[in-house]
């Protein structure tokens, strides 16, 4: 100890008992409080004090992560992998942070096998034959605290983890997409898509300097922003009764609910940010998640927009459940049908939380996975003629509504090539989705350890040249030959099992209808012909940054 602080504790007796014979009780109070802080920080400044710390802290570094490393509860020590990630889920973290986990995965599997170690009690698994073991129905594997990260008001139907719980979520959730039920919402979607390609014609189309004829024309535009307001809309419309507006006013303007009154914010840039740090604070260690917004501003922002985004959903929900009498069976409608654990009616707050999961679900997945498919059509000129010729010969002459119909683009063969062959190239969801092995199992000699975290990774089972032969080729043909039925099993887009995405169906529907009204409609090339991948960046869902197109109708008439 410093003779400074020796000194100034031997002084404060003397000076207790002073205030304490010379002072009021009020005044004697507040002296004893300040010479107390003075005592503490007297204590710290010492170096006995500092030493303490930073034994304790060592102590936890030993315990959390290198008493881990050699206790090896789920024998993985033998697992290959990169070197922090066997001592620290840190390691998850930052690549997580970076928007690059994808990428770092993939090529944590080309330098070290098959199956790695990516934090002390989690391995990924690039093998489509343990999909069925990790993911498949009747292996009772449960979703990690991973997912704890993504709750927000109440658990739904994607962050829940209780099995018997999920089980009553998607009871009630999954038929409101059988297909009879998505086959109801068409007309609704079309009526947006017609929204949407009047836009898009005004934009074509512009004045000469004579104002007397109009010039259709090749516009440059980003269409990422475009393709995220129709998303929204749809979703709007199908799970609250309305769309957000954001196609007929080509903004982004949302109203979020916070605190009692309506502001105006970005969803589209909402939604980003959210996936963002929830995808980064899932890859924490539980005990850290609660304070680690108050050391790095962009988790404080995060965590602000987690809250921006339920209050989108809850302002909808309110809305919507202002006109009880409404007749329309849309999503929120059938999930008032369900009941909660007791047979009671959902409440609000769990309303408001499958809600969210809806339109988050709705939203990002479907306007990231169409701009890439369109790019990708239009990156290859001979793959769009094809695809262009088998829209002509099948559907003839656009109808009044230049929108294709779901019935007349459901069998399109090469269409349906190029929507499986743009969702496995781009893969909007990249990243393997942890689950718990509930039992001990042997997967080719490797035992996955009971309570151990098993991912299969989508984006390296979507680009394995020992599955697809040119991986890095984007050729919808392979989906038409005659042994395409061995891509089956290591197709993920919308994972596999008893969490598969419940919307498939819908979201089927709508990449058809989008992409066949689309290139049947007008004429594309990109604006940057020699860029050789579309950009992008990863939260939950890889995502692209831009796409820029352009275009200009194929026909006036």
């Amino acid at each position: 100890m410093t003779p400074q602080c020796s000194f100034g504790i031997r002084r404060f007796p003397l000076a207790f008992s002073f205030a304490h014979q010379n002072f009021k009780p009020s005044v004697r109070s507040n002296l004893s409080g300040k010479m107390i802080a003075l005592v503490i920080f007297d204590l710290i400044c010492s170096h006995h004090f500092i030493a303490l710390i930073s034994s304790i802290l060592l102590l936890l570094v030993l315990r959390f992560y290198i008493f881990v490393y050699f206790i090896d509860s789920f024998r993985l020590r033998r697992l290959p992998g990169p070197f922090l990630a066997k001592f620290s889920r840190l390691w998850l973290a930052y690549i997580s942070r970076r928007g690059r986990r994808y990428q770092s995965i993939h090529q944590a599997h080309l330098k070290y096998g098959k199956i790695i170690r990516i934090a002390p009690n989690e391995i990924s698994i690039a093998d489509p034959d343990a999909t069925p073991i990790v993911l498949g129905h009747g292996t009772r594997t449960t979703k990690s605290d991973f997912y704890d990260a993504f709750v927000s008001v109440r658990r739904g139907l994607f962050n829940t983890r209780d099995r018997s719980e999920h089980a009553r979520k998607r009871k009630i959730v999954s038929g409101t997409f059988s297909q009879r039920n998505v086959l109801e919402f068409e007309p609704l979607i079309a009526s947006i898509i017609q929204t949407f390609i009047k836009k898009w014609d005004q934009l074509s189309i512009s004045p000469t300097f004579q104002r007397e004829t109009l010039i259709n024309s090749w516009k440059s535009i980003d269409c990422l922003p475009w393709l995220n307001f129709l998303a929204f809309d749809i979703i709007g419309d199908l799970a609250f009764g309305e769309p957000f507006g954001m196609v007929e006013r080509a903004a982004d303007v949302t109203p979020v609910e916070r605190d009692g009154k309506v502001i105006y914010l970005s969803a589209i840039d909402i939604l980003n940010s959210r996936g963002e740090y929830s995808m980064t604070l899932g890859c924490l260690p539980p005990f850290v998640r609660p304070y680690v917004a108050y050391f790095d501003p962009w988790f404080s922002r995060g965590r602000e927009n987690v809250k921006n985004l339920t209050g989108i959903a809850r302002n909808q929900v309110n809305k919507r459940l202002a006109q009880p009498n409404s007749s329309r069976k849309d999503l929120l409608a059938r999930l008032q049908e369900g009941t909660d654990a007791n047979g009671n009616p959902m409440g609000v707050e769990e309303l408001t939380a499958e809600a969210l999961t809806q339109l988050i679900a709705g939203s990002d997945t479907t306007s990231n996975s169409s701009c890439a498919i369109l790019w990708w059509i239009v990156k290859h000129p001979n793959v769009h003629q094809k695809l262009l010729k088998e829209l002509d010969e099948k559907l003839g002459g656009m109808n009044h509504s230049g929108v294709v119909s779901y019935n007349d683009s459901k069998d399109l063969v090469y269409l349906n090539a190029c929507i499986n062959e743009g969702l496995r190239r781009h893969s909007t969801s990249s990243i393997g989705l942890p689950r718990v092995m509930p039992k001990t199992v042997d997967f080719k000699g490797h035992l996955l350890i009971e309570g151990v975290i098993c991912s299969i990774p989508t984006y390296e089972i979507h680009h394995d040249p020992e599955i697809w032969g040119d991986p890095w080729v984007f050729r919808p043909e392979r989906w038409l030959e005659p042994d395409a039925k061995k891509y089956e099993a290591a197709f993920l887009p919308f994972s596999h099992g008893p969490r598969a995405c419940v919307g498939r169906n819908l979201a089927i529907m709508q990449l058809q209808i989008i992409i066949s009204t689309l290139i049947k409609r007008y004429d594309f090339r990109l604006k940057k012909p020699d860029q050789a991948e579309l950009n992008t960046r990863e939260g939950f869902l890889r995502k692209p940054v831009d796409c820029w197109i352009e275009f200009k109708i194929r026909s006036m008439s």
